[in-house]
């Protein structure tokens, strides 16, 4: 199998298997008990917090764990209830949704715009829209989900109120994630009920899933593996890129390739008269999987709402996938995505023309 889907989710990495597996024998203690045991669960848990505050430059008691990044991001967006809310149509619809439903018109506003979109890989200018957020009295949430592991973050030098974070973009588990509040915000918690997390997140601690989460991290941290994106990644991604313009006729591509501009690891391309689902599934019987954008959208008929913001082309955004690559991909990956993708590609363009002719 050829795996090209890791904005959507990653594999775990075998450090957090071992993490998890150890946490499920040692620490199945309830961490906010008194006794032994669960202090061993909550120092665990305090580990994987120090780690995150390391990697994005933060205080530990500046964060908190959560169930993932939908919850991070409805979280912050519930503090700010009534309040005008303002985010970019690249959003992922945890933040589109939440804040269509929950927003106003009093003040002080919420700016949510994410580092880096999780379908197309393009990089929105942060420090810019945390400067107007702030000069106007306002605050600024950034889902940094997509880039968390794969750019150097510094959530001080970006100036941001709040940080959205999920452990399975990383090689860590499904179902944990994480929330940065600057010390001093405005905050209300989403789930009531108990004192955890100094009364801003109630439920008893996934333990194990922190664990993971925390040797995910620790992984990030030891290989620096955002330069490891920079170098080898970006390699693979643009490699990828040029052989399809060069070799996939109607092919354009929707992820601009700039370093600053993109995320090193999303190529996302379209493929003229050829419809995005169909080639997805005829990847997958060659053993090469991909996505057609955002797998919170599978199943969803109605073109990416990111493509249509960019280009306001339903051709364009039906037509579309999305090759995500992680840290385990190699060159031959490339070479078998490029063995099957030509021929695949004619063969639906021909259906099509087909089509159109009995039309």
């Amino acid at each position: 199998m050829v795996y090209l889907d890791y904005a959507a989710t990653s594999p775990l990495l075998p450090e957090v298997i071992k993490a998890m597996h150890e946490a499920e024998e040692k620490y199945f203690a309830n961490a906010s008990a008194l006794h032994t045991p669960g202090h061993l669960s909550m120092n665990k848990i305090e580990e994987a917090r120090k780690l995150l505050a390391k990697l994005i430059n933060a205080e530990p008691d500046e964060i908190i764990f959560t169930s993932g990044a939908s919850e991070s991001n409805n979280t912050v967006i519930r503090t700010f209830e009534g309040h005008k809310i303002i985010t970019s149509p690249l959003e992922h619809h945890s933040v589109i949704e939440t804040a269509k439903v929950l927003g106003g018109d009093e003040k002080p506003v919420l700016y949510s715009y994410m580092l880096a979109n999780n379908e197309i890989g393009e990089i929105l200018p942060i420090k810019d829209i945390a400067k107007k957020a702030h000069k106007e009295g306002g605050f600024v949430h950034s889902d940094l989900t997509q880039t968390l592991g794969k750019l150097p973050l510094d959530v001080k030098a970006l100036d941001l109120d709040y940080a959205t974070f999920s452990a399975h973009k990383i090689g860590g588990p499904i179902g944990v994630g994480a929330l940065y509040i600057r010390k001093g915000v405005p905050f209300e918690p989403l789930i009531i009920g108990g004192s955890q997390e100094k009364h801003r997140r109630g439920s008893t601690y996934n333990t194990v899933g922190i664990a993971g989460f925390g040797a995910a991290l620790k992984y990030v941290l030891d290989h620096k593996t955002w330069e490891i994106y920079d170098t080898k990644v970006r390699a693979l991604r643009d490699e990828l890129a040029s052989r399809i313009l060069k070799e996939v006729p109607g092919s354009s591509l929707n992820t601009e390739l700039d370093g600053e501009k993109s995320l090193p690891n999303i190529l996302n391309v379209s493929f003229e008269a050829a419809e995005g689902e169909s080639i997805q599934l005829y990847l997958d019987a060659e053993g090469i999987i991909v996505s057609t954008g955002s797998a919170c959208a599978s199943g969803d008929i109605k073109p990416s709402h990111v493509l249509m913001a960019k280009t306001g082309d339903a051709e364009v955004a039906h037509s579309s996938i999305r090759f995500s690559f992680g840290l385990d991909n190699t060159k031959e990956d490339v070479e078998k995505v490029m063995a099957v993708l030509p021929g695949i590609i004619e063969r639906l363009q021909k259906i099509s023309t087909i089509e159109r002719k009995i039309k």
